[in-house]
């Protein structure tokens, strides 16, 4: 950040006790947690760690805090420590308490609310803090001010003695110290934090906020538990398969692990981090900057040579997966921009239209991050910016801003117009074949596939779709359905790899053809959730590498071209079972390697057991499909989560696993090869 955006951003009074403005109280968020932190899953639980440390950004938004620490303790709480100014000990003359107390023990409680603490702040706009408390065991904050050191402990929100002095420091020292204990009544599916979920959030904060130094430290040893090596185990899986091997997991004492993630270029570095497993179509990362009716605007952008929109917008480091107003605001600026200079560059000749914003944003990676003083969100999940201002700032910025760099740069101005005509030549031959295709449809009278085995039932409600791996497994699985409910969609192959395909070709696939029609929605411009036929879309692949590559690409099709399946959890993994043990003429089915040792230590480890391992779904005749994995009252679904929070992730790893470049690809696979406990080795 400038020195002179820094300056605006500033607040221009002090921040003391009274500028703590209290809203309501605490009373319902340890009844009703979910509509504070959106779920008390793991999810929610690193939700508390980043609203904390939404708090110490803040202070470096501000521009009185360079440097913030997060360290996983020993036994799983969370310490933040920032050399901000620290929070307020003074007494809140309103509320008669110290203002420390009042941010951590009353909800909309803080600086952020038009009582001048802050020009700009996200988190859950002064929420955080208490609520934080509200949902631990125990919270422990310290503050350095002036020489002194005071504290203050809560559990599970309430005071545990008044705020004290404890000590001194250097009188230069200052900043904010909360250590919590998140409460294991109310998280009770874990309570362990993850260092990676951490560390990719983070990073992203770092990227947003230039010049800020973020460190995570994970402190905890324990060690990681082997899997059973018990020798008979493996003595009877041998015997049930003899080219099966399991690589069993030893066991090690876990490392202590730190992250560091400083950005002096801010979202400049952002975009080349999300390029790095794409080949940028130019050198440069375009970057622009400004302020304008108090909405301060970063853009940076890069295309690259794939076919996919990679587009992420924040405010005051929010992101706004709906986007807003800011990204209408970027959007009409590079379109009408591109779309001058193609034709002033004869680019583009009279008799042909102009470049659709679609055609210029192919291929495109950008960040849109504004900072605005009082952000106003719309739609159901507030994750829609709707200041009017931020359109007109974010517009004006970037279409003068770009038009200069167009004439200085012609080769790389003529790059972006040559794919993005490419990209239009694309779209319209994809227009046609789905025009051909619905021509098709009206005259033959049936929209559904030919080999799609449909369900009787009309109400999509109680309907769910099958992708079936094979016509071996489909046939069995159109034997052993549930005709009325079930239908059942069989792939021949692997379907084609669309992070590395245009939509003409996309739509030309006759596998990808035959899902879009099954389901009913349409893809990408002509997507409408109302028109899904199926409640539940489930991929059913065998449980080996071929059958995960398979899911992947299907995924990968779902999440690039119709989302808002996956966001609206229509989307699962069927999870058959990897073993079958008979034993006395019983029969059980273990879905994971763990499991069958369990299963074995209840029946015993005879030499008379008979295990089966399952190398695919055609290995199961039709009643045993049905048992295992189709029977709604007995089968396992995983369903296919979309975190909104962690998108600019996401993406990447899409990228890296299904995109050209190989480097990065096996980076990822050695980065997560220790996460996999059983592995095939055939």
């Amino acid at each position: 950040m400038s020195e002179e955006t820094m300056n605006n951003t500033a607040v221009d009074h002090e921040y003391g006790a009274d500028e703590i403005q209290i809203l309501e109280g605490l009373e319902a968020v340890r009844k009703r947690p979910g509509m504070y932190i959106g779920t008390t899953a793991s999810r929610g639980l690193h939700h508390l760690v980043y609203e904390i440390v939404d708090n110490s950004v803040d202070e470096a938004l501000a521009g009185f805090c360079d440097t913030i620490e997060v360290v996983i303790n020993e036994g799983n709480s969370i310490t933040v420590t920032d050399n901000g100014r620290g929070i307020p000990v003074g007494i809140n003359h309103k509320a008669g308490i110290p203002g420390v107390e009042v941010v951590f023990t009353i909800l909309h409680a803080g600086g952020k609310f038009g009582g001048g603490g802050y020009k700009v702040s996200g988190g859950l706009h002064g929420v955080g803090a208490s609520v934080v408390n509200a949902l631990s065991n125990w919270l422990e904050v310290e503050i350095y001010q002036e020489g002194k050191i005071y504290k203050q402990r809560y559990e599970r929100g309430h005071v545990c003695y008044p705020l004290k002095e404890i000590g001194t420091c250097d009188v230069e020292k200052t900043g904010t110290k909360v250590t919590f204990l998140p409460d294991d009544t109310i998280f009770t599916e874990t309570t362990v934090f993850e260092f990676d979920i951490l560390k990719r959030r983070l990073r992203e904060m770092a990227f947003l906020t230039k010049g800020l130094r973020i460190i995570l430290k994970d402190e905890r040893k324990e060690e990681i538990p082997a899997d059973n090596e018990n020798s008979q185990i493996n003595e009877l899986l041998a015997r049930a398969d003899a080219d099966q091997k399991e690589v069993q997991a030893v066991s090690v004492e876990k490392k202590p692990k730190i992250a560091e993630f400083y950005y002096e270029g801010g979202i400049k570095q952002f975009v080349a981090y999300l390029n790095k497993s794409k080949t940028p179509l130019y050198d440069d990362i375009l970057y622009f900057e400004g302020e304008k009716n108090n909405v301060y605007v970063e853009v940076a952008f890069q295309h690259n040579d794939s076919y996919n929109e990679s587009v992420f917008s924040f405010v005051n480091n929010i992101n706004t997966p709906e986007g807003g107003t800011h990204l209408q605001g970027f959007r009409n600026a590079v379109t009408k921009t591109f779309n001058d200079y193609a034709r002033n560059a004869k680019l583009l000749k009279d008799s042909e239209p102009n470049l659709s914003g679609e055609d210029i944003r192919e291929g495109l990676t950008a960040i849109i991050s504004v900072k605005i003083e009082d952000p106003q969100f719309e739609g159901q999940t507030k994750q829609k910016l709707g200041n009017s201002e931020a359109r007109g700032a974010v517009d004006s910025i970037v279409s003068e801003q770009l038009t200069y760099f167009l004439e200085l740069n012609p080769v790389v101005a003529k790059s972006i117009c040559e794919k993005s005509i490419l990209a239009q030549r694309a779209r319209e031959a994809a227009r046609k074949a789905r025009d051909l295709t619905r021509r098709k449809t009206a005259l033959e009278g049936s929209s559904l596939p030919g080999k799609l085995a449909d369900c009787s039932d009309k109400d999509p409600k109680n309907c769910e779709i099958y992708i079936v791996e094979g016509d071996s497994a489909g046939g069995s699985a159109k034997i052993a359905r549930s005709r009325a409910t079930q239908a059942i969609l069989p792939l021949r192959g692997k379907i084609l790899n669309v992070e590395k395909a245009r939509l003409d070709k996309i739509y030309a696939n006759a596998e990808i053809k035959a899902m879009i029609t099954a389901f009913g929605t349409g893809i990408h411009e002509d997507f409408d959730i109302s028109k899904l036929r199926y409640n539940k879309i489930i991929l059913m692949t065998d449980a080996d590498v071929d059958g995960a590559h398979i899911s992947t690409l299907l995924l990968t099709f779902i999440y690039r071209f119709m989302p808002d399946l996956i966001k609206e959890g229509h989307v699962y993994l069927a999870k058959p079972p990897l073993y079958k043990l008979e034993k006395n003429k019983k029969i059980w089915y273990a879905y994971s390697y763990e499991e069958l040792d369990r299963i074995l230590q209840e029946v015993g480890r005879d030499q008379n057991n008979k295990i089966q391992r399952y190398k695919g779904l055609g290995e199961m005749d039709a009643e045993q499909l049905w048992e295992t994995t189709m029977d709604p009252e007995h089968r396992i679904l995983l369903r296919v989560n979309y975190d909104q929070e962690m998108e600019s992730e996401l993406d990447l790893t899409f990228t890296t696993l299904m995109g050209d470049k190989v480097e990065p690809r096996r980076e990822f696979i050695e980065e997560n090869a220790k996460f996999v406990k059983n592995l095939d080795i055939t």
